[in-house]
């Protein structure tokens, strides 16, 4: 296996080499009788739903791992480890999507069907997310149960997976379908939602498996968490925007918040700004899928000038993420802190 002093390709195909030898693993695990029918099933199930996406996760770890030991070149051993680390967070990430999309009864994911709607999978699908939660304590078992830190990832694993867990929960009942109130929406509640359901598993998971890995203990680290929960908060918010204000093609997908009647920060920023009139207008066309509502409420974002506060929102977070960054004592710290967000900074996709 390489070191990683290459580029971000080669980071990107050594990390698929581990995805690799980490489905041959639990392809054989001997907790199971296999059968050829059951072999492939799983195979064909992680294939499909597990290194399809931008990987941003995963990846992650290795080079939060690498900066963490401040420049010194990764050894074979680290190079893998930090690999399957983040794999797990794939596997995480896929368990919930799978699952995620059943809820929603969505059509298409990574741009190909949701897998429930592949043929002959259907509701199947309920029980392969349960395989995927399965398969993460089954690599930390098999690639760390001799180090000092096992116990604090699976400890980490399963508090992340109950806050993400929380956090779809709030979301799902504050948009049961039949009790649409707009009312409901608030900056705290956006916020709580997207704290939990979004920046634990995205942004601090990654992160807190690298200081693991690094002989670090998350107890002392608290400041870092905040820093990366606020991170992830703003990501949200620039999803929110894009969704509605973003080029499709860049984005690549139609936004679809105002017609879901999604907790969005954008409809939370707008009541906050608008004139009563305004108000009626955003409560009788929000959540509609008819293209003439989705443009009133278009109207009013603009008429409001939602895209001035969403720059003036950036603008402020970038500071105010910037200033805690460079508070941190470790130097090392802040070149993770600063490598994350210099990723989302001002992204238009």
């Amino acid at each position: 296996m390489a070191n990683l002093n290459g580029t971000t390709s080669d980071l990107r195909s050594v990390f698929l080499g581990v995805y690799s030898v980490l489905k041959s693993e639990l392809l054989n695990d001997l907790a199971f009788e296999w059968t050829d029918d059951s072999r492939q099933w799983v195979d064909r199930m992680l294939d499909y739903n597990v290194p399809g996406g931008k990987l941003n996760r995963g990846l992650s770890v290795i080079d939060s791992y690498k900066l963490l030991k401040e420049g010194n070149d990764l050894i074979e051993d680290e190079v893998f480890l930090a690999s399957a680390l983040g794999w797990c967070i794939e596997w995480l990430q896929a368990y919930f999507l799978v699952l995620d999309d059943i809820m929603d009864s969505s059509h298409t994911r990574r741009g190909q069907p949701c897998w429930f709607r592949v043929p002959k999978v259907g509701m199947i699908a309920v029980n392969d997310g349960i395989m995927l939660r399965n398969h993460i304590p089954r690599i930390l078992k098999k690639h760390f149960r001799e180090k000092p830190y096992y116990v604090d990832l699976l400890d980490l694993f399963n508090e992340v997976e109950f806050q993400t867990a929380a956090g779809q929960m709030i979301d799902l009942i504050t948009t049961i379908e039949g009790e649409k109130d707009l009312s409901k929406y608030s900056l705290p509640l956006h916020r709580r939602i997207v704290q939990y359901k979004t920046a634990y598993y995205s942004f601090y998971l990654p992160v807190a498996c690298a200081l693991l890995m690094a002989g670090e203990n998350l107890d002392n680290h608290v400041n870092v968490k905040n820093v990366l929960i606020d991170m992830g908060i703003y990501f949200q918010v620039q999803d929110d925007y894009l969704d509605c204000f973003g080029d499709p093609d860049k984005i690549g997908k139609i936004g679809t918040d105002i017609e879901d009647f999604k907790c969005s920060w954008l409809v939370v920023k707008a009541l906050e700004h608008c004139n009563e009139e305004q108000k009626k207008i955003l409560f009788e066309h929000y959540g509609k899928a008819n293209p003439a509502d989705v443009a009133k409420v278009k109207a009013v974002y603009n008429d409001i000038n939602l895209q001035g506060v969403f720059a003036e929102y950036e603008s402020k977070s970038y500071d105010r993420i910037t200033s805690s960054i460079d508070a941190h004592p470790s130097k090392a710290v802040q070149a993770v802190l600063k490598s994350f967000l210099s990723k989302i900074y001002k992204r238009h996709k």
